[in-house]
């Protein structure tokens, strides 16, 4: 089964994961990445929580996402908004679009990051911004063992499953240099690099969970 498969078969628990408010610490931060007034992308927009926070800001945003359960989740919180059944890997949208493309812990949840990558760039202006959050590489390289975080093979990408309650995340850990070549690669370069602290859960105020970047389209 395909990581997008299972995401999609998740739907409704990452919903109501969502709806919890789980990562409500970290989505100001994020946010503030995104330039005001613009006319934003949210890739894997879920259930459309950031895409109505943006909408609140003044934003003009698509939301797509791959599970037709969570567009039509999003749609029932946001009847005025503009969501869409797509896939990361084959935007149905024109070059040049949008001034912002976002993906909020989306890109190491897809089948072909790279594709996804390129993409996002495609549908960018010249001098737009790609807005993302990953699992830090750090993070998924290893795990806690009591008070200790023990990093496995940290230059082997390769599968990382946790499972939180009725939720697993399914996604691939990746070193950061593989990341970096994808941003290369669709001529996207490094702006900003945040590694946020998690002040609520004391392990990740020590090691970072995510890792926030913001890149510019040349």
């Amino acid at each position: 089964m395909s990581l997008r498969e299972r995401w999609a078969a998740q739907a409704d628990a990452w919903a109501a994961w969502a709806a919890a408010g789980r990562e409500d610490d970290v989505l100001p931060a994020f946010l503030d990445l995104v330039p005001p007034g613009s006319r934003v992308l949210d890739v894997g927009c879920g259930e459309g929580r950031l895409s109505r926070a943006l909408r609140r800001r003044g934003h003009d945003v698509v939301g797509i996402d791959v599970a037709p359960r969570l567009i039509e989740l999003a749609l029932q919180s946001d009847p005025g908004g503009n969501y869409r059944v797509a896939q990361a890997e084959e935007l149905p949208l024109a070059d040049g679009e949008f001034d912002v493309v976002i993906a909020f812990n989306v890109l190491m949840n897809v089948d072909d990051p790279a594709t996804a990558v390129r993409e996002a760039a495609r549908v960018l202006r010249r001098g737009g911004r790609l807005c993302a959050s990953i699992v830090h590489p750090l993070a998924s390289a290893g795990s806690w063992r009591e008070d200790v975080f023990i990093v496995g093979h940290y230059l082997q990408a390769r599968p990382h499953e946790e499972r939180v309650g009725d939720l697993v995340f399914a996604n691939v850990h990746r070193p950061l240099e593989m990341w970096s070549r994808f941003l290369e690669d669709a001529g996207l370069l490094f702006e900003t690099l945040l590694e946020p602290k998690r002040e609520s859960m004391p392990h990740w105020s020590r090691v970072p969970m995510f890792l926030f970047l913001r890149a510019v389209k040349l």
